[in-house]
């Protein structure tokens, strides 16, 4: 899925923070936890897979290898501080992303954190 920018920001549909936030906690176990200096973090299973707010007010998460050098070389995201090896990402602004492609992201982020889960978490969460 490539990034497509918006000529006319006033006419693309852009995620605010709530729609985050509503996005996040609609996946399957995920939960909300605020901690760092008021940062929203979305977790499954207890492990991380999307931030906002708090200390930036813009939105990080997990990618995969190939979407996390995609964003990055298309100049949507860059590498999110303290973050950047386990190949997560911070969008250069909140309206970096059309709504929808930020959507696909965070699925793909709780996906992709879900995949890490143990067989025994997984199936208590009831994901498996």
């Amino acid at each position: 899925m490539l990034p497509q920018r918006c000529a006319d920001v006033r006419y693309c549909n852009r995620m605010t923070p709530k729609t985050f936030e509503t996005r996040c906690l609609r996946l399957p176990a995920a939960t909300k936890v605020v901690q760092w200096e008021g940062t929203s973090v979305f977790k499954v299973g207890g492990k991380m897979f999307a931030l906002t707010g708090g200390f930036t007010a813009s939105y990080m998460f997990k990618t995969a290898d190939m979407a996390y050098a995609m964003l990055i070389e298309h100049g949507v995201a860059r590498p999110a501080p303290y973050l950047a090896r386990a190949k997560w990402v911070q969008l250069v602004s909140n309206d970096a992303l059309p709504d929808a492609e930020l959507t696909a992201y965070l699925a793909q982020a709780h996906a992709l954190t879900v995949a890490k889960l143990t067989r025994k978490a997984r199936k208590e969460l009831g994901l498996d």
